[in-house]
């Protein structure tokens, strides 16, 4: 705790260096303990501290009464409602911490839902108060929507995915100084691809050095995504990529673009040396394609509506659970809706334990999945989840998937046999969100408003001209 309330402390002088005033938001554990510490350090550097107190003295851990009683040593300022802490510069959230097993109640909500009317800017203690610490998800009404937060011993994968990254603001850690344990979750970077990076293109290399794919979907009324998905592919680098449309009258709007009929009536053969991006505009015809693809094709990725078939015939289904033993690899892209269809729950349910629900989805399917949304997660048999910390909300926008799906089946289809789909997932859904956030570097306007699926490939593509680290 003396560690703890130090770096908090010092943290804060660094965020807020004018600060003259600072108000400690005090809970009824050992985080508010954290924070008192921190108080009394702020304290003797001259900044004017008090303290909000929503615990009983009496009734605390050890470490956190010994923090009171330095703290009334001190004479540090206590109030009993927030209103009485008048104007401050910053704010220090030390109401709740790990130890919180459910939603805020009585006076903490009420203090939580204070401070999100203040504006004030907060600095949370390890987590922002009301957010779920390994699920992301704000079991009550609210919780505090921090500027700063100070992760403290682990990176807590709640800041990362789900609404963590909506409350957490500015993710700072301190290990203070205690050995890390075996963790639950690995956590991308956000401005580098995940290793070994992005792979050069050599002078001898000819377009048939980069793979053949095909990308099934696009049904009446839904030729859009099969587009997107097929110009991502295109653009992430795919030697071929033929386009197999299920509306029959639809033709390829670009030149690059080749048109296929019924792709997946091909000879065993053809199909076994593809890559294949299946379901994105497929609709419900799309499910008569899937029994030939699942059969034969070795690396598979499934969007969309081919999910929801999966989700909704049983033979489909034993039929994907059963590629992986015969050494074909298939990556799933489940938005949380689809992710509960195949998972027999509820949208809610999963994004209450995105984590759990990724995971669970690998080892279910046995396949590699990427579950999206805010942190979007990467799960594979017998492998600790990764979480991307990369993107933004301008990828909130009808066609975003699709162009993900498309471009990570361009990458895959350029390493052949060389990954399972691990680091393709990784490295496509990495760039997708690198792009979105490179934009809104450069446009502050993406910050309101969407970036378009369709300028979306390009943008991706755009985005590789940072001095990223790259292998062969």
């Amino acid at each position: 705790m003396a560690r703890a309330g130090l770096a908090a402390a010092r943290l804060a002088l660094a965020v807020a260096p004018h600060a003259r005033r600072v108000g400690v938001l005090v809970g009824p554990g050992n985080n508010g303990g954290d924070a008192l510490i921190a108080a009394l350090h702020l304290q003797r550097m001259g900044v004017a501290v008090t303290a909000l107190a929503l615990a009983d003295p009496d009734r605390l851990p050890a470490d956190a009464a010994n923090a009171w009683q330095q703290a009334r040593a001190a004479a540090l300022p206590r109030v009993d409602d927030f209103v009485e802490l008048g104007p401050v510069d910053l704010l220090i959230d030390g109401l709740l911490g790990l130890g919180a097993t459910r939603a805020p109640q009585g006076r903490l909500a009420e203090t939580i839902t204070a401070v999100n009317s203040s504006e004030h800017p907060v600095l949370a203690i390890d987590l922002p108060s009301g957010l779920a610490a390994d699920q992301g998800h704000v079991p009550g009404q609210e919780a505090i929507r921090a500027r700063w937060t100070l992760a403290l011993l682990t990176l807590k994968p709640g800041l990362f995915t789900a609404a963590g990254r909506d409350h957490a603001g500015e993710v700072w850690f301190d290990d203070l100084g205690v050995e890390a344990t075996a963790p639950t979750a690995w956590l991308g970077a956000c401005s580098n691809p995940p290793a070994p990076g992005l792979p050069l293109r050599r002078h001898a290399h000819h377009k048939g050095s980069f793979g053949d794919l095909y990308v099934v979907g696009g049904a009446v009324g839904m030729q859009g995504a099969l587009h997107l998905a097929a110009h991502a592919a295109l653009t992430a680098g795919a030697g071929r990529v033929w386009a197999s449309p299920l509306d029959p009258g639809w033709r390829p709007p670009v030149p690059e673009l080749m048109l296929c009929h019924a792709a997946w009536q091909m000879e065993a053969a053809t199909l076994r040396g593809a890559t294949i991006v299946c379901g994105c505009g497929g609709g419900d015809a799309v499910a008569q394609t899937l029994p030939n693809l699942l059969a034969h094709v070795p690396r598979l990725l499934l969007d969309a509506d081919a999910l929801n078939a999966i989700a909704h015939d049983t033979t489909l289904g034993r039929a994907l659970r059963e590629r992986a033993a015969r050494g074909q690899h298939t990556v799933l892209t489940p938005h949380p809706l689809e992710a509960a269809r195949l998972l027999g729950t509820s949208s809610a349910t999963v994004q209450s334990d995105r984590l759990a629900a990724a995971q669970r989805l690998a080892e279910d399917w046995q396949a590699i999945v990427l579950l999206k949304g805010s942190g979007s997660i990467v799960a594979a048999p017998g492998r600790t989840p990764w979480i991307n910390a990369s993107g933004n909300a301008a990828l909130a926008t009808p066609g975003s998937g699709d162009v993900l799906a498309g471009w990570m089946g361009g990458l895959w289809a350029r390493q052949a046999g060389n990954d399972d789909g691990w680091h393709t997932a990784r490295t496509a859904v990495w760039l997708h969100g690198h792009a979105a956030d490179r934009m809104q570097q450069r446009h502050p306007a993406y910050a309101r408003l969407p970036l378009r699926a369709g300028d979306l490939a390009d943008a991706m593509a755009a985005a590789l001209d940072g001095p990223f680290d790259s292998a062969p």
